[in-house]
């Protein structure tokens, strides 16, 4: 995932030791393998998604540093905010399978496998999840 050695064996490191302290809430619904890779596959996700945010690009002296934002982009803005403020209202399992399959690209089956549920489950909760968040969404927006 990392594509690079040493970032990889860093992440190892805290991933082992993240597995360490947590080893008394593993409670055996699936498999230690399971257990261990869903924790190393969303630490590792979640390190390269923080990487991606924190991108630090240089400027060119030729840059205009007061070009005012487009009405695109704050509405763009206003909707990710509301988004993410809708999404924290929702329960833990229910940002992690979203997450799952919009952030981490992962397919159903993938997170069937991983969650330990039927296919059809996990469809039916990320409906449910959408509809959680677009329903708070209208109503923020409205409001």
């Amino acid at each position: 995932m990392t594509k690079d050695p040493l970032k990889a064996e860093d992440f190892t490191h805290d991933i082992f030791l993240k597995v360490f302290h947590k080893l008394d809430a593993f409670q055996e619904r699936s498999s230690f393998s399971t257990w261990l890779y869903s924790i190393a596959f969303n630490y590792c996700s979640d390190q390269i998604r923080l990487a991606r945010r924190l991108q630090v690009t240089g400027m060119d002296d030729d840059f205009k540093h007061d070009i005012p934002e487009s009405k695109e982009e704050q509405v763009h803005e206003e909707t990710l905010f509301l988004v993410n403020r809708a999404m924290e209202s929702l329960s833990v399992s229910e940002q992690d399978l979203l997450k799952l399959k919009y952030e981490d690209g992962m397919s159903i089956a993938a997170i069937s496998e991983l969650c330990n549920l039927k296919e059809s489950t996990v469809k039916m909760r990320l409906k449910r999840s959408r509809d959680k968040i677009y329903h708070l969404y209208e109503k923020m927006y409205t409001v």
